[in-house]
């Protein structure tokens, strides 16, 4: 007799293996960003933001 597949099991392998390379994606764009505003320095953001008045 042949062995049963888990479809839920493979599933869920799934789902979390997606989420865990989302949440890599998410962390690497979120150091690009900081590194951005480092190499632009801390005044930058501040000087470039139009007036509001």
């Amino acid at each position: 007799m042949g062995r049963r597949v888990n479809y839920g099991f493979e599933k869920r392998q799934r789902e979390i293996k997606k989420q865990k390379k989302n949440e890599e994606k998410a962390e690497r764009k979120r150091q690009e960003a900081r590194d951005r505003t480092e190499q632009q320095g801390p005044d930058a953001t501040a000087e470039d933001a139009p007036d509001r008045d």
